[in-house]
C-alpha cells in the first residue's frame, strides 16, 4: 500500500512551518496593511460625504442670499422710481404754482398800469377841461370860438380815450 516516508513526512512539516512562517510575517501584516486602508477609505469616504453635505447646505443658502439680494434690489429700484416720480410731480406741482403766481402778478401789475394809465387819462383830460374852461371865459363868449375850443377838446380828450380801448 502506500507508504509514507520520512521524505513526505519533512515536507509536510516544512510546508506547515513555511505556512505558518508566511502567515506571521507576510499575510498578517499585509492584511493589516489592507485593513488599515480599508479603515482609512472609507473614512476619507466619510469626511467627504459631511464634506459634500456641507457644501450643498452653503450652495442653498448661498442661493437663497442670492434670491433675497435681488428680491431687495428690485425693491430698492421700486422704492427709488416711486420717490422720483413723487419728486418729479412735487417739482412740476411747485414749477405750476410759481408759474401762477408769475401770471397773477403780471395780471396785477397789468392792473395797476391800466388803472394808472386811466388815471392819468382822467387827469389829462381834467386838466383840459379846465383849460378850455379858462380860454372860454378868457377869450369871451362867440360861438365860433366856443365851437373851436370845444373841438379843440373833443380831439385832445379822444387821443387820450384812444390809447386806453387797447
Amino acid at each position: 500500500m502506500l507508504k509514507l516516508g520520512w521524505d513526505l513526512v519533512w515536507t509536510i512539516i516544512n510546508l506547515i512551518v513555511l505556512y505558518l512562517l508566511m502567515k506571521k510575517f507576510l499575510i498578517g501584516p499585509v492584511m493589516g496593511i489592507m485593513e488599515k486602508r480599508k479603515a482609512l477609505i472609507a473614512d476619507q469616504l466619510d469626511h467627504a460625504k459631511v464634506t459634500n453635505e456641507q457644501a450643498e447646505a452653503l450652495k442653498g443658502q448661498y442661493e437663497q442670499a442670492l434670491s433675497s439680494a435681488r428680491e431687495e434690489s428690485v425693491q430698492i429700484i421700486r422704492d427709488a422710481r416711486a420717490d422720483a416720480k413723487q419728486m418729479s410731480e412735487g417739482i412740476v406741482k411747485n414749477a405750476n404754482q410759481q408759474a401762477a403766481k408769475i401770471i397773477e402778478t403780471a395780471k396785477e401789475t397789468a392792473r395797476q398800469e391800466k388803472e394808472s394809465a386811466m388815471q392819468g387819462a382822467k387827469t389829462e383830460i381834467a386838466g383840459l377841461a379846465m383849460e378850455a374852461a379858462k380860454k372860454l371865459l378868457v377869450s369871451g363868449s362867440s360861438e365860433t370860438g366856443n365851437q373851436m375850443l370845444y373841438d379843440e377838446f373833443l380831439a385832445k380828450a379822444g387821443d387820450a380815450n384812444d390809447t386806453d380801448r387797447h
